[in-house]
């Protein structure tokens, strides 16, 4: 009787570590986490407002590039922010006379923005873990051209805009030259080759019309 009862404090007692160390970590992490991303935002010279982030985002904005965040921006760069089985963290690249403007009230999970172009997303968006939103083809179309030294000078580059309230689900990937009006949504695991008009939910892979909302 005696040896059962020591077992089960022994097991409570693991339990009650297990959950003290969990919480102890999760107030420890959200600390770090803010602090981490603020220093990583300052040293890439961003002008932001106000931000909450659950892990550190890798920034990384070039000389004569600019990266701009409004107001309540969240970014979740790890499991525990957002725990739909995307581990990568959010990646920020800028690259010379290019930039990244985000709005107000934008969430961001596990993203990638990549701007060789200007990449402008508005008001009250949300992004979907794993989403990557690219500029560029960043190699030449021409095979030629990609054997040579000149492939990175002739790849082609255009701007991406997001409008006010769009939704993009998980996993998705927006191609250059693209624009969404305000409103659309985004089915998770889209291809985005081309523009989407205001009030449209678009997916598949390319992206097509699925219906107005």
């Amino acid at each position: 009787m005696r040896k059962k009862i020591f077992i089960i404090y022994i097991l409570f007692m693991v339990v009650f570590l297990y959950r003290a160390i969990r919480k102890l970590k999760r107030i420890t992490s959200k600390f770090f986490s803010q602090l981490g991303c603020f220093y990583v935002l300052k040293a890439n010279g961003v002008e932001f407002s106000s931000f909450k982030s659950t892990g550190i985002p890798y920034v990384n904005v070039f000389s004569g590039g600019k990266m701009f965040i409004g107001k309540k921006l969240s970014i979740h760069n790890t499991i525990d922010g957002n725990p739909i089985g995307t581990y990568q963290k959010c990646t920020f690249v800028v690259y010379p006379n290019s930039s990244i403007e985000i709005g107000n009230n934008v969430g961001i999970s596990q993203t990638a923005l990549i701007a060789m172009a200007n990449i402008k997303i508005l008001n009250n968006v949300k992004i979907g873990g794993g989403t990557c939103i690219y500029t560029s083809d960043f190699h030449s179309l021409n095979a030629e051209i990609r054997r040579s030294k000149e492939d990175l000078q002739q790849r082609k580059t255009a701007p991406v805009t997001i409008g006010n309230d769009v939704f993009i689900g998980a996993h998705c990937i927006i191609l250059k030259g693209v624009s969404i009006g305000d409103n659309s949504i985004i089915g998770a695991g889209s291809v985005v080759t081309k523009s989407i008009p205001s009030g449209e939910i678009w997916a598949g892979n390319p992206a097509h019309f699925i219906k107005k909302i």
